[in-house]
Formats: structure tokens, sequence, C-alpha cells
């Protein structure tokens, strides 16, 4: 009986939430209305004598009018400027051209085909779940191709195909923040990340790899944690398969794609050794002409250009070798298609444009970042439980709105000078929000891709439904929130870099 009334609560909550989100308007739209509650802001605020004092220049800040001539001639004026020099914008635009040409050609698909059917039978659920976070630097391929041939995988295995499902989907949701390669994500989240710093600090600069050690490491623990949540709760907890689906022959990689593969392996090593030779040697041409160092280099700057490049050369050595490409033209077309998939994005970063200019120009965010500083200073809470209690705050929001980016460009311009003036770096909070962001998407309604977990689990389970994936993905949300916390944890005690040129602390 108790247990029917916590399961009745669950689904009230669950109900809820699912409620609140749907009742929110698009992203863009919110962004739009969140850009005009600026502009009434900044009057209504501007009707106060209010003003603070800058901590690194001393200077008196004060909140600008937008909605006055002198603020609607600015914002004429730099709409275009707003949308066309968003730092995030032309940095996925260029990434996902490269990606574009691997997933076309098939690349993408045949290596995560490769990885989780070499795997041997022991360590195929911590390849499954490994698979899926490294899927993450190929946008949304893993929702679409992984989730489904865990689930085909288990089945194969005499296992309940539901706990292969999970165990894809947890990689490739709840693992988005950890990864082994760069992706289209780490260029967005830091020119954002920039776009906020530069309201205490205008010359400084979030690299795209800002948070590369923490992820690379990460990877590992949660693909472990995955693991362990699948063999000692999900299994358990499902038990024998008792649906009527068959179990489907598993297709093993066709001759053509094996030689694709060996193509782009080749491909890949040829533009390694190219890599290293640029940046190994001390007078390598890829390092800074003038100091030598490689944390303020081409090598570094230029890693958005290396991510198209890499992607762009193995996957058309790809195509080349399995027959997928017969002309220029089929490469072509595989980037018409990553960037047809960009387009609501693309409304979406004109109206996120918008708002984080406005917010720029009125000072509230400075404003709001400076009070705010002194409030957590004078709240006498440490490091740690700052960061802890900004990894639940970003989990919670995640629960009513889904876009990672989305969320970050709301959040960023608040949090990111408020802990700087703390003396905490923009790479730790990007790192710290990426955290919380992930732990929650596997139970998030509003994760652009649950409705589709929905109905992949359909297949193996009539009566599933939101409340099946939401139970069935709640301990991995809790065990990667406590493994994730504990590493950051660890790692700030440490004090190691959260990536490269990306300390933890401001001078």
């Amino acid at each position: 009986m108790a247990k029917k009334k916590k399961i009745n609560l669950l689904n009230r909550f669950l109900t809820v939430v699912e409620k609140v989100g749907n009742a929110l308007p698009h992203p863009a739209t919110l962004f739009f209305l969140f850009a005009v509650l600026v502009l009434f802001l900044s009057w209504f605020v501007s009707l106060f004598d209010l003003a603070v004092q800058h901590p690194g220049t001393k200077e008196m800040i004060r909140p600008v009018n937008l909605l006055s001539v002198p603020g609607l001639h600015m914002i004429l004026e730099n709409m275009v400027v707003n949308f066309t020099g968003f730092a995030p914008l032309g940095t996925v635009l260029v990434a996902m051209l490269g990606i574009g040409i691997a997933e076309s050609s098939g690349l993408i698909g045949s290596a995560l085909r490769l990885m989780v059917y070499s795997a041997p039978k022991k360590m195929l659920t911590f390849v499954i779940v490994f698979a899926g976070i490294l899927s993450n630097t190929a946008s949304e391929v893993g929702y679409v191709l992984l989730v489904p041939l865990g689930a085909i995988i288990f089945l194969a295995m005499g296992r309940h195909p539901i706990a292969g499902m999970a165990a894809a989907f947890a990689g490739v949701s709840g693992g988005y923040s950890a990864n082994l390669l760069l992706g289209t994500i780490d260029p967005l989240l830091a020119g954002l990340s920039q776009e906020a710093a530069h309201i205490i600090d205008p010359d400084y600069l979030v690299n795209p790899a800002a948070n590369y050690y923490f992820m690379f490491v990460s990877t590992f623990f949660i693909a472990i944690a995955g693991t362990w949540v699948t063999e000692k709760i999900v299994v358990p907890r499902l038990g024998p398969y008792q649906g009527e689906e068959k179990p489907e022959e598993i297709r093993l990689l066709a001759a053509d794609e094996k030689r694709g593969l060996l193509f782009a392996l080749l491909a890949s090593i040829l533009f390694s050794i190219f890599l290293v030779a640029g940046v190994v040697p001390e007078g390598g041409f890829l390092r800074d002409p003038e100091t030598g160092s490689i944390l303020h280099s081409p090598f570094m700057s230029g890693i958005v250009a290396f991510i198209f490049l890499g992607a762009a050369i193995s996957g058309v050595a790809y195509g080349i070798g399995a027959k997928t490409y017969k002309n220029d033209s089929d490469v072509m077309k595989g980037m018409g298609k990553a960037m047809e998939t960009l387009g609501i994005y693309i409304v979406l970063v004109f109206f996120a444009a918008q708002f984080v200019a406005y917010f720029k120009w009125t000072n509230l965010g400075l404003i709001i970042a400076i009070e705010g500083a002194h409030l957590l200073r004078a709240s006498g809470l440490g490091e740690i439980p700052l960061m802890l209690a900004f990894i639940i705050l970003s989990a919670i929001i995640n629960m009513v709105m889904g876009s990672a980016s989305a969320k970050w460009a709301i959040m960023a311009p608040v949090f990111i000078p408020m802990f700087m003036l703390l003396g905490y770096s923009p790479e730790l909070i990007q790192a710290t929000y990426r955290v919380g962001d992930s732990v929650t998407n596997i139970i998030s309604p509003m994760m652009s891709y649950f409705a589709l977990i929905v109905a992949f689990m359909e297949r193996y389970d009539k009566k599933a439904g939101i409340g099946t994936v939401i139970s069935t993905m709640l301990p991995y949300s809790f065990f990667f929130w406590l493994t994730w916390s504990i590493l950051l944890i660890l790692w700030i005690i440490i004090g190691i870099p959260i990536g490269p040129d990306s300390p933890l602390h401001l001078n």
C-alpha cells in the first residue's frame, strides 16, 4: 500500500513537471520575451537612484534605460551586429559542417557499431555507456542510432532490451558533459561564457577546450557509474524480458563499411601527424610564433577549425572507401543536411543574441553580479558548498527547460560575473553548470529527445510511458550526480586546471 502511494506521488510530481514544461513558450519566444522584459526593467530600475561600485575599476555603475531615444538608436543600429557577432553562432556552424560530412558518409554510425559489436560480453554494458558518451561529439546521432541499438544488442543476448536502452541513453544524455573529444557543445557554451565574462572583463577569453581535462577524466567515472547502475539496479529490477519482441539478427559491418573505416583511420592518422608536427616541436608551426606557447597559440584558438577539418577529412575518406560518396555533390549535400538541422537554432540565436546584448547594455547583469557577490560572501558559504549548490540549481532548472545552450544563455550573464567577483573562473563555473545540466537530462520530460525515448521503450513494453522512463533512469541521475559532485570536489581540493589555460580561480 505504501509502495503504491509513493508511485502515485511520483506520477503526480511528473505530471506537474510535464504540464509546467509544456506551458513554457518555445525557447526562441522565451528569449524574445526576456529581451522585452529587460527593456522594461531597464526603464523601471533607472527611476531609482541606484548605483554600485565596480570592485575592479572603482567606477560607479548605474542602470541604463534602453526605453529612451539613445536606447532605441542603440537597439536599431546594433540588431544585425548583435546577431552576426554572437560568439557561439559561427563556431557551431563551422563545427557542424564537418560533423555533417562525417555523419552523412556513415562514418559515425559504422564506428559506433564496430565499437559495440567488437566488445567482449563482460564489457558490453560498459562499452555501450562509453560509446554513448563519445557519441555526444556528433550531436544527436547517439539518440537515433545508439539508444535503439543498445536494446537490440541486449535482446539478442537474452537480456532485457530496456536495460540496454537505458545504458545507452544514460551515456548519450546523462553523460552529455563528459567526452574524450571536443564536440559542437563545447565552443557553443564557451562562447556564451566568454560573452558573460565580458561584463566584468572585456578582454577575457574562454577557449572551446576550457573544460577538456575535467571532461576527459569524467568520461571514465561516468561510464563506470553507468555500468554499475545498469548491472546492479536496472537489470535486477526489470528481471527477465517477457515481451513479444523477438531478437533481431545483429548486422555486422559489410566489406564496404570496413574499407571505409580503414580509409578514415588512415586519414585520421595523417591529420594527427600534421597536428603533432605543428605542436610538439619547440618551434612548431601551430605554436605562438613569438613565445612558442601552446596555450596561447593558433592551435588553441583554432580548435573549432580542427574539429571541422578532422571530421571532414575522415568523413570524406570513409565515404570514398565505403562508396557512400560518389562525387563532391554528395559531400555538399551532407553539409547542407547538417545546416538544415540548425534552422531553428539560428532563429533561437537571433533572439538570444539580442537578449544578451540588452542585458549587458543596461548594466543590470553587472549590478546583480556585484550585489549577488556581496550576498554570497556575507553568507559565509565556502567554495565547495557554493559549487554543489550551483550544480543542484542547474539540475533543477534543467527539469523545466531542456536546451543546454538556452539555459546557459540565460544563466551565464548572471552567474559568471557573480562568481568572477568572488574569484572563481568562468571555466570552473561553466564546468559546474554542465554537471548539473547533464545529470537530470535523462529524467527531464523537457529534454528534446525524451518523447523519442518513450516511443523506443513502447516497442518493448506496450504500457511504457513517461513514468517508465523516469523510474528506469532515476538511479542513473542520482549516481551520476553523486559521482560528478565527488569528482568536482576532489578536483577543486587538488587544484588541477579544469582545461588548457583554464585555472579554477582568478587573480
